[in-house]
């Protein structure tokens, strides 16, 4: 008499709990690809959390009033903990942070392509809120719904942290927009620059995509990255016309039969060079990372000395 499932009913039962819509937990059976695909895309959010601390770190001494700056601290300080949130998160699979963050460091695990171009005015401060965070969460609101659970429920707190940051952009693009001459083609200059880059980060058309069809029978993601885009495409048009700038899609159009905007094609030649290693500041980003993390060094063996001391401490009283 047969006692245990093989591989092929056990994928089967994870199957039909997925299409259930009930969440898997970390200690339930899931297959291998799953546990492998839902590691790359945690971690890849992670590592882009912490590396996108890093284009604003320079406008905290440069920002234009004492309230911009504790706005713009607090909004770096959200993104270092989305970061911890989500590194959690990936430990419950099984990886070790360790591990996590010596494959980003290594090249091996990648981060959102955006974070490889340069802040150069404090317009593009307001950008990455409005465009950058904007694209997040569009991404993310879907994300609260993903089938793994300690994922799901990580992306409530963080939605609702992005859809500060979002505004905290746009109102920065509005006062610029505003303002002097010299201002609003501050905010045109930097919405030319991070809109193209904005919509390469929902990643390549679905028909090219590595991972996109397994990530959607699987329910990690719940919608296309070619649907995610389009919707902030949508969005994104009301946006730039309330703020008076002109579109940098030449060929934006209404379409009246999809009830969506036609847009012009991305450059993808650009994306997979950022992708590859190839961008304005991939070498500085890693070069940052590596240096922050060499000098904390201290901190962490700090921890796992106090960790340690307190084991045995309950060993003895025990």
């Amino acid at each position: 008499m047969k006692t245990t499932l093989d591989e092929q009913e056990l994928e089967q039962i994870f199957q039909q709990r997925i299409d259930n819509e009930q969440k898997i937990e970390p200690k339930d059976w899931m297959p291998e690809a799953y546990r492998k695909n839902l590691l790359r895309q945690i971690s890849q959010h992670a590592h882009s959390e912490v590396i996108g601390m890093q284009p604003e770190r320079n406008f905290l001494t440069r920002a234009p009033s004492l309230r911009r700056k504790a706005v713009l601290l607090s909004k770096i300080q959200d993104e270092g903990g989305h970061g911890l949130y989500l590194y959690s998160a990936a430990e419950t699979l099984g990886t070790p942070r360790s591990e996590l963050i010596e494959a980003l460091q290594s090249g091996a695990a990648k981060y959102a392509s955006i974070f490889n171009y340069p802040t150069q005015t404090w317009g593009d401060v307001g950008a990455i809120g409005w465009l950058v965070d904007g694209a997040a969460i569009v991404n993310q609101v879907s994300l609260q719904r993903t089938s793994y659970g300690p994922y799901a429920r990580g992306m409530i707190r963080i939605c609702k942290e992005e859809s500060f940051h979002q505004r905290q952009g746009y109102e920065i693009m509005i006062a610029l927009a505003q303002g002097s001459e010299a201002q609003k083609q501050m905010a045109q200059d930097s919405l030319n620059r991070f809109y193209w880059p904005s919509l390469m980060m929902f990643g390549p058309h679905d028909s090219e995509s590595a991972h996109s069809a397994r990530s959607m029978k699987w329910k990690i993601k719940r919608e296309t990255n070619d649907d995610l885009r389009q919707k902030f495409i949508d969005q994104t048009v009301p946006q730039i016309m309330f703020l008076g700038l002109e579109h940098p899609d030449k060929e934006i159009r209404w379409n009246e039969q999809r009830q969506h905007y036609d847009h012009g094609e991305i450059d993808w030649d650009e994306f997979n060079a950022v992708i590859n290693g190839n961008g304005h500041c991939n070498r500085q980003r890693m070069e940052h990372h590596l240096r922050a993390h060499e000098e904390g060094t201290w901190v962490r063996d700090a921890m796992t000395a106090y960790k340690e001391k307190q084991r045995k401490r309950e060993v003895q009283v025990a």
